[in-house]
C-alpha cells in the first residue's frame, strides 16, 4: 500500500518524506487555506514546491464545478509538473472532466466519494485514483472501511485499474484497517503516520536494551 500525506504544510511533508516511506501528497482548498496560501499564483507556486520535495503523485484540486472550467483549470495544474494529479469532485460535470482528462493523458484523483456507485462511475471514466472519505462516512454512522472493502471487491471482479485511495483517515488503526480491506493508497495526516511507530512494548524493550547496554560501558 502506498502512503500519501494529506496536508499542504511543507514542514510536515518534508518530515514524512524523510521517513523514506512517502509515495505522494494530497491537498485540497481547505488545506491550502489553513496554510495561508491565497491567490492562484501562490497556490500554483506552492504545488510546484511540493513537487520539488516529493517524487510521487501530487494531487492538486480544481475549484470549478462546471466541465469547461474544470478542464481549463486542470490543464493549468497538470502543466506545473509531471507529478501533478488533477483532483476532480464526484459530480456530473466532474465525471465528464475525468473522461476528458483520461483521454488527454492527464492523471486524475476523483474526490468526495462516499458510495460504491460513485466509485464505479469514477473507474468507468478512467480516474487514476478514487478517494473514498472513510472518516466522514464513520461520522455519519456508516462504516468507511467496509466501503473500501466493497470497492476493492468490485474493482477486482470488474478488472478496473483505478487505484483506491483511502482518504479522511483519522487514526493509525484506520490505516491498518484500510490495508486489510484492500486500499491501494492511504492518505493520512502526519500524526496518523507517526502513530504507526508507537507501541508500549517497543518503548519498554528499548529502555531495557539501553539500560543493559550501560553495563558494558
Amino acid at each position: 500500500m502506498k502512503f500519501f500525506i494529506d496536508t499542504a504544510n511543507l514542514a510536515q511533508i518534508q518530515e514524512a518524506n524523510e521517513l523514506g516511506i512517502l509515495d505522494g501528497v494530497t491537498t485540497n482548498p481547505s488545506l491550502m487555506a489553513k496554510e495561508g496560501i491565497k491567490g492562484e499564483a501562490a497556490v500554483m507556486n506552492h504545488y510546484k514546491t511540493i513537487c520539488e520535495i516529493v517524487d510521487g503523485a501530487i494531487s492538486a484540486e480544481v475549484v470549478s464545478t462546471e466541465f469547461n472550467e474544470m478542464v481549463e483549470e486542470g490543464k493549468k495544474l497538470a502543466a506545473i509538473h509531471p507529478n501533478i494529479v488533477v483532483k476532480v469532485p464526484m459530480i456530473k460535470d466532474g465525471v465528464k472532466a475525468l473522461k476528458w482528462f483520461t483521454e488527454n493523458g492527464i492523471r486524475t484523483n476523483c474526490t468526495l466519494v462516499f458510495s460504491a456507485g460513485q466509485a464505479i462511475l469514477a473507474a468507468k471514466a478512467g480516474a487514476t485514483f478514487v478517494s473514498p472519505f472513510i472518516g466522514r462516512i464513520d461520522d455519519s454512522s456508516w462504516d468507511g472501511v467496509e466501503l473500501i472493502s466493497q470497492i476493492a471487491n468490485i474493482y477486482g471482479i470488474q478488472g478496473f485499474k483505478t487505484e483506491i485511495l483511502a482518504a479522511s483517515i483519522r487514526s493509525p488503526l484506520h490505516i491498518v484497517k484500510c490495508a486489510e480491506a484492500g486500499a491501494d493508497v492511504c492518505t493520512c495526516p502526519l500524526d496518523s503516520i507517526l502513530g504507526l511507530l508507537k507501541h508500549p512494548l517497543t518503548d519498554i524493550g528499548l529502555a531495557k536494551f539501553v539500560e543493559d547496554a550501560k553495563k558494558f560501558a
